[in-house]
């Protein structure tokens, strides 16, 4: 009888080298990089071609919930959605997606894709996968290597051994995982028949990887089956014990497993692969005019060439570049030769030990009842953009240091304010006094819009004490 075949999607990275666009809070799966559709979605959708699958297993950081929520929503998805509650690497991961699988199905078989990959070609890893669930089934612990196309030095390599069988399927034994290389040396692994791109993509039988990772790591497994049978449901997601998943050591699916395990194989893989992990890539699978350049936004060019050029809030023009990057975004814009941009994670490092605000989030910040986004700011007043879902409430809350006046611009606003409760319309405005307890909600059904002013000593978001809240802040 075949077992069932469970995706399980990694989507926990935080895709720091296609900063500025991408962020802590709002990270390249959750965005539109190659295409109307986020990473995430992409990756979903393509999956739909596979037939008599179970429901989908997506593994992502406690921060990203409702995001991941809404875009998996927005596609009509329904998934299993698991929460760390920080990041181990893949290894636990996937062994807590295992131990979820095997409540959810008898035997299953586990499909693992990271949400951040571009596959043009979505039929032949259908076809892949297709072929590689008989060796799952037989106990195989299966990896997809890319057929390199270039002598790349940011990849990890495979390299196969021993054809499987004889039946003229193209599956191997695997030798070795090799490091990224030098240029010569990736030059060589290019004209050799025997060396992939490392993918990050797998497929095994859930079983089957819980009792090779408790070989090599068993308190990676005890730690990971504590956490999840302890982990309770929590609106759509379901919540991994923090404290049981701290004990798990850090540590991924190559280092943890399949170096060490007997029973890897390698299919190849030629699917039009992509890891978008810098902006030279996006340069590479977007669509270049006659110069070369591959532009998105409100952008102008005079005498620029083989350049990568992105505006996401305003007019973007440039002059006399070549094999450059250029991202704008409306708090920052980077700027950087397009070999150079694989040093982006060192900006975002200095950000990050400086404390500053744009490692993490955007001018528009997303929450999950939507929307706000900073128009203006100074001493003791900032003014705010917010937009409030059909349906959605903020929490019920006060703040210490400062106040709001609220005018609507679109939408019904219903407001509480202390012990009253009033509606407002479009031109109508309220004000919300230092102290007192509020809460806005839409009963409508399109977006609420206002403009919120604030004033006080104060104006940080963490000013705020709640009473109550739906979504469990």
């Amino acid at each position: 009888m075949k077992k069932i075949l469970i995706p399980v999607i990694l989507c926990g990275g935080s895709g720091t080298r296609l900063w500025p666009l991408s962020r802590e809070l709002y990270p390249k799966q959750l965005l539109a990089l190659a295409g109307e559709r986020s990473m995430l979605q992409e990756t979903m959708l393509r999956l739909a071609a596979l037939e008599d699958q179970g429901r989908p297993i997506v593994i992502c950081n406690e921060a990203h919930r409702f995001l991941v929520a809404e875009q998996l929503r927005q596609i009509e998805c329904r998934a299993t959605i698991l929460l760390e509650p920080e990041g181990k690497n893949t290894a636990p991961a996937l062994a807590v997606a295992a131990f979820q699988a095997l409540h959810e199905a008898d035997e299953p078989l586990l499909l693992v894709l990271p949400a951040d990959h571009v596959i043009s070609d979505p039929q032949a890893l259908i076809r892949s996968v297709r072929i590689g669930e008989q060796y799952a089934e037989q106990g195989k612990l299966l990896t997809f290597g890319v057929v390199p196309s270039r002598p790349e030095t940011g990849y990890g390599y495979i390299r196969a051994g021993a054809l499987l069988d004889d039946s003229g399927t193209q599956v191997f034994t695997v030798d070795e995982f090799v490091e990224k290389p030098d240029q010569a040396t990736a030059t060589t692994y290019l004209e050799s028949p025997y060396y992939y791109w490392n993918s990050g993509m797998f497929l095994f039988a859930a079983s089957r990887y819980l009792d090779e990772l408790s070989k090599h790591a068993p308190d990676m497994v005890e730690a990971c089956r504590t956490s999840w049978q302890m982990g309770r449901q929590d609106l759509d997601f379901y919540r991994l014990d923090r404290h049981a998943f701290a004990e798990s050591p850090a540590d991924s699916i190559d280092y943890a497993v399949m170096e060490k395990t007997s029973a890897a194989v390698v299919i190849p893989l030629a699917a039009g692969w992509n890891d978008v992990g810098s902006w030279s890539a996006l340069w590479e699978i977007g669509s270049q005019d006659q110069d070369g350049n591959v532009t998105s936004g409100d952008v102008l060019l005079k005498d620029t060439s083989n350049s990568f050029l992105y505006s996401s809030s305003r007019l973007l023009a440039t002059i006399g570049l070549d094999d450059m990057v250029v991202v704008e975004t409306p708090d920052a814009v980077l700027v950087a030769p397009k070999d150079k941009v694989q040093q982006v994670k060192e900006i975002v490092k200095r950000l990050k030990s400086e404390a500053r605000a744009e490692i993490s989030v955007h001018k528009k910040v997303y929450r999950p009842w939507g929307t706000f986004e900073s128009i203006d700011s100074a001493d003791r007043y900032q003014v705010k953009r917010i937009t409030v879902l059909p349906g959605a409430q903020l929490s019920l809350q006060m703040h210490h240091h400062r106040a709001e006046h609220w005018v609507v611009v679109r939408g019904t606003a219903k407001i509480t304010r202390g012990n009253e409760v009033f509606t407002l319309t479009e031109n109508q405005s309220t004000y919300i006094p230092l102290g007192e307890t509020h809460r806005l909600e839409n009963p409508g059904k399109i977006p609420l819009e206002l403009i919120e002013v604030q004033s006080g000593s104060y104006l940080g978001e963490d000013d705020i004490v709640r009473y109550d809240d739906t979504y469990g802040r």
